[in-house]
């Protein structure tokens, strides 16, 4: 008899525990999660932070003044393989640089192609690798160059003998140019 009270006993012990369990399980079940208003506003929130994130960085911007900054480098390269020749060749430009100030020639375009539009042939500061590999080209070519042209203008004022070189569509209003 004591025996069948002690298996009652612990039967009625399991039992409630059980009971209390399933309540409290029960009660975890309904409030675990978030509301859908506080996924909404979470989410609200996060969209605001990234719209002022982006107006503060000005992805447009930042691309534009990459973009100016490898004209300006391009400018640059340009200037010194014309010098190079110049210096090689006793003071003496390519003869196809003039004095009105005309787009280059894409490397690797025809002789024939460039003289025949208005495009400068410099293949002579090419040719060898001597001076520049190959003309750079303006990063948003061909959109603002000619078919074979490679972004950039090249002259020689007729006086003094300076060259210059400029880029012919720089962005944000500014101007990439450098005479020497």
């Amino acid at each position: 008899m004591a025996g069948s009270k002690r298996r009652l006993r612990i039967t009625l012990v399991l039992r409630r525990g059980w009971a209390l369990n399933m309540i409290c399980f029960k009660n975890l079940k309904q409030q675990a999660g978030f509301t859908l208003l506080e996924v909404l506003l979470v989410v609200a929130i996060i969209a605001i932070l990234a719209g002022i994130v982006i107006i503060a960085i000005n992805p447009g911007k930042q691309l534009g003044d990459t973009r100016n900054a490898q004209r300006q480098a391009d400018v640059t390269t340009i200037l010194n393989a014309v010098y190079q020749y110049s210096l090689d060749n006793k003071d003496t430009l390519p003869g196809t640089i003039t004095a009105s100030a005309t787009e280059m020639c894409k490397t690797g375009t025809l002789a024939a192609t460039c003289t025949s539009g208005s495009l400068i042939d410099l293949s002579t500061i090419t040719a060898s690798g001597k001076y520049i590999a190959s003309l750079p080209v303006d990063p948003q070519c061909p959109t603002g160059c000619a078919a074979n042209g490679n972004g950039y203008k090249i002259s020689k004022d007729a006086t003094t003998g300076r060259v210059t070189v400029q880029a012919i569509n720089p962005e944000q209003g500014k101007t990439i140019s450098i005479t020497r």
